[in-house]
């Protein structure tokens, strides 16, 4: 089943979405891309790649959404020539028709979103010489795999929308996902989320957010 969204130009001047069921955006409405940019790419992407520098780095994303930040790894990738396998998933992706409408590429002078978001579900696809994506459409909570990572980005909705993606046990479920020393970041500082993740065995730390959002967090599994 496909999300029904209406399209929100941010203050930034990036695309939103609006998911009309839980009437909550996809983005920050003060500035899609420059939420994503901090949250995942300052503070997880780029961290990771310092960090694990002597190979492939393994990224897992939970909340595809708009494809946004698959589109800024993909151009980090790219600008810094290395080389990231990154698996998206999400219940119930964008209509095409909808992702269409999009001014990522537009904002970022890329050209990837097209490629990102009309590849096939479910099979390793490379959307540029260093950036391989897999796409899966199914609940993060009847997702099983083996494979191991060394960056989560977690884009749930919020825990107003989707209380069941915030329990104890998503954490748990999230920390065995990571490799040691990997690292989760999200938009979402609430007490309790953190409480969630530390007895999930993460290390939590509090960072500066992004305009109009005071605390995001990094988590690392020690």
């Amino acid at each position: 089943m496909k999300a029904d969204v209406r399209l929100l130009l941010t203050t930034d001047g990036s695309h939103t979405a609006i998911n009309k069921e839980f009437d909550k955006s996809y983005h920050s409405i003060h500035g899609a891309y420059q939420e994503s940019q901090r949250v995942y790419i300052e503070l997880g992407l780029l961290a990771a790649l310092a960090k694990f520098h002597e190979e492939e780095l393994r990224v897992f994303e939970m909340g595809f959404g708009t494809g946004l930040n698959t589109l800024l790894t993909a151009h980090e990738a790219t600008k810094l020539q290395r080389r990231v396998s990154y698996t998206a998933i999400d219940g119930y992706p964008m209509a095409a028709e909808d992702t269409r409408l999009l001014n990522f590429d537009e904002q970022l002078g890329t050209s990837l979103l097209p490629a990102i978001h009309e590849s096939p579900w479910n099979e390793p696809v490379l959307i540029a010489p260093s950036f391989t994506l897999i796409k899966i459409e199914c609940l993060l909570q009847e997702w099983q795999t083996t494979d191991r990572f060394h960056l989560i980005y977690y884009d749930a909705f919020a825990p107003t929308a989707q209380p069941e993606l915030w329990e104890p046990a998503i954490f748990v479920q999230l920390a065995d996902l990571l490799l040691p020393g990997g690292m989760l970041t999200t938009y979402c500082s609430r007490s309790y989320v953190q409480r969630s993740m530390r007895a999930a065995g993460l290390t939590v730390e509090k960072h500066p957010g992004p305009m109009h959002k005071r605390d995001i967090i990094r988590a690392i599994k020690i």
